[in-house]
């Protein structure tokens, strides 16, 4: 015979505990009130002066009001209590919130051309400076050019003619010093043998196909719960599908993420926020490998807002 499964969840336990503890307090009035009623004053003139047979049932002084008579209910209410709490405790159950996640949410629609995002326009450019202005100088200030002096340099046959010494050349110039190396920047892959994948399924069985959609649906589960809805776009009704594209580092962190793809009503920078926030989670990706080595991948990651 298969009982049935229990599940209690944390508010239904916290309001049990509560119920228990005022069914107690409660309780305990009415028998302080129910004694209270019998203590009329009569007792001692009705005990005055009795001899009880044994010790044990002169342990009270009155026998009307001894609470211990009621020791057997007390003690069955106990266990009941007990027993009742001690199976919602074993029934308590953390139920993971429910998170909607839209169909095919990690496939890129095919009418999406991935282009940057729309930035302002650049300034237009400065106007062409203006003409230089011509001032026109008074016949005053112009003074008239003296007439050159000429000269004799007649070469007769006697003359002697003596050629310039020959400067001397200069020392050349030292090497220019060689140019710094370029920073080594590695490449970056679109595509490798194992892709990048989102942490907390590596120690999960299976080949690295399973381990990638175990990957992909706690992704999904991480966007989708911690994405909120712009009010804007709700307001509107502005549905679609962003797309976010980022780096996995070597080491799994994200870098440079940015939106390629962007409906409006900030729907482009809640999904980059949630994209961030990824780097700020205790585990970082797995890293892609190519050639059984990390290497740097780049990601496109697809968000769909829907609305329900």
């Amino acid at each position: 015979m298969n009982l049935p499964e229990i599940a209690v969840d944390g508010r239904t336990l916290v309001l049990s505990l509560l119920g228990v503890f005022i069914l107690i307090t409660a309780i305990i009035l009415i028998i302080k009130y129910m004694m209270r009623g019998k203590n009329d004053g009569s007792l001692a003139e009705k005990y005055e002066g009795k001899e009880w047979a044994s010790p044990l049932k002169g342990r009270v002084k009155y026998p009307d009001v001894d609470v211990f008579n009621l020791s057997g209910p007390f003690l069955n209410f106990g266990l009941a209590a007990a027993l009742g709490l001690t199976l919602l405790a074993f029934s308590w159950t953390q139920r993971d919130d429910d998170v909607y996640i839209p169909e095919d949410a990690l496939e890129l629609e095919e009418d999406i051309e991935i282009e940057p995002p729309r930035t302002a326009e650049p300034p237009p450019p400065p106007p062409p400076p203006p003409p230089p202005v011509i001032e026109e100088v008074p016949e005053e200030e112009i003074e008239e050019e003296e007439e050159p002096e000429f000269l004799d340099q007649s070469v007769e046959e006697e003359t002697i003619v003596e050629a310039p010494p020959e400067p001397e050349a200069p020392p050349p110039p030292p090497p220019p010093p060689p140019p710094p190396p370029e920073p080594e920047v590695e490449e970056i892959f679109k595509v490798v043998e194992q892709m990048p994948r989102f942490p907390g399924c590596e120690n999960e069985a299976g080949d690295n196909n399973a381990k990638k959609a175990c990957a992909d649906k706690k992704m999904l589960q991480f966007i989708y719960k911690n994405i909120k809805y712009p009010a804007i776009a709700r307001e509107n009704g502005v549905e679609g599908q962003c797309v976010i594209r980022f780096v996995v580092e070597k080491d799994g962190s994200i870098k440079d993420p940015q939106v390629v793809r962007d409906i409006g009503a900030g729907c482009g920078d809640e999904s980059l926020r949630v994209v961030k926030l990824m780097n700020e989670m205790p585990q970082k990706w797995t890293p892609g490998k190519q050639r059984g080595r990390p290497v740097r991948v780049q990601f496109n990651l697809p968000v769909k807002f829907k609305l329900e």
